[in-house]
């Protein structure tokens, strides 16, 4: 029988705060999971925390240098085996218009700031020999070209091939590394967006089942990848859009 629980394992879900990233959280939450999420504002990680049931978990994902003490941190709370690299952030813009401080507030948040953590959160169990998984948060952006995506559609793309390289250097030590990338989820990300009427019509236009997404379609596919029913998938995106990225 296929199960997709998640009892017994613990799970970080990064940028847990809001919109996808608190969908997922309360998601692995019903199916079992003890989950701590993060955010880098104080006051809303302690919100998370309450509503989890766990410790709150500050985190700045530019801030690589917090990470080796923020992992330390959290093997004193008993630990995760489980990681969801959700938090993100976009700065849509002509790609004339992008600035450097523009890029490299995503990519530093997207990628690098994905990269070092899991790199942190893999040397513990490597050393403990615990066997994990990682899905990171990536986007259809990092498939196909979409306007005003320079910078967030280059990190995703870096996403997704981040995880194949990941997934190649730790299977042999039993961490799995998979991506989900999802079309255009309703939150407060995409508000900017989806809130341009025309804007918004143009791209509906472009999904084949003819809406966008919702928190909630994100969810099932980062639980089939993190739990034991994908044992022998990693390196693997799962494309969540609607049929967006098929033609």
């Amino acid at each position: 029988m296929v199960n997709f629980r998640l009892d017994g394992h613990r799970v970080l879900v990064t940028g847990a705060g809001r919109g996808l990233g608190d969908a997922i959280a309360r998601g692995l939450v019903d199916l079992g999971a003890t989950v701590y999420g993060t955010s880098r504002d104080p006051e809303v990680a302690r919100r998370i925390g309450d509503e989890l049931g766990t410790p709150a978990q500050v985190l700045d994902l530019s801030d690589v240098g917090s990470f080796e003490e923020f992992v330390v941190r959290l093997e004193g709370e008993g630990g995760v085996d489980m990681l969801v690299n959700n938090a993100g952030v976009n700065v849509p813009a002509p790609a004339i218009e992008v600035t450097p401080d523009d890029w490299d507030s995503v990519l530093d948040t997207n990628l690098k700031g994905t990269f070092f953590l899991s790199t942190a959160l893999a040397r513990t169990w490597l050393a403990q020999g615990v066997t994990g998984s990682i899905v990171n948060v990536a986007s259809q952006a990092g498939i196909v070209a979409i306007e005003e995506r320079a910078s967030y559609g280059a990190s995703k793309a870096g996403l997704i091939h981040l995880s194949k390289v990941l997934a190649l250097e730790w299977a042999r030590e039993r961490i799995r590394v998979n991506a989900v990338a999802p079309t255009f989820i309703r939150t407060e990300l995409t508000a900017s967006t989806l809130d341009r009427e025309e804007w918004a019509d143009e791209l509906l236009r472009r999904i084949p089942v003819g809406r966008f997404g919702e928190p909630e379609d994100v969810v099932g596919a980062v639980a089939y990848l993190l739990g034991d029913s994908a044992s022998l998938v990693t390196g693997h995106t799962i494309v969540v859009d609607g049929g967006y990225s098929i033609r």
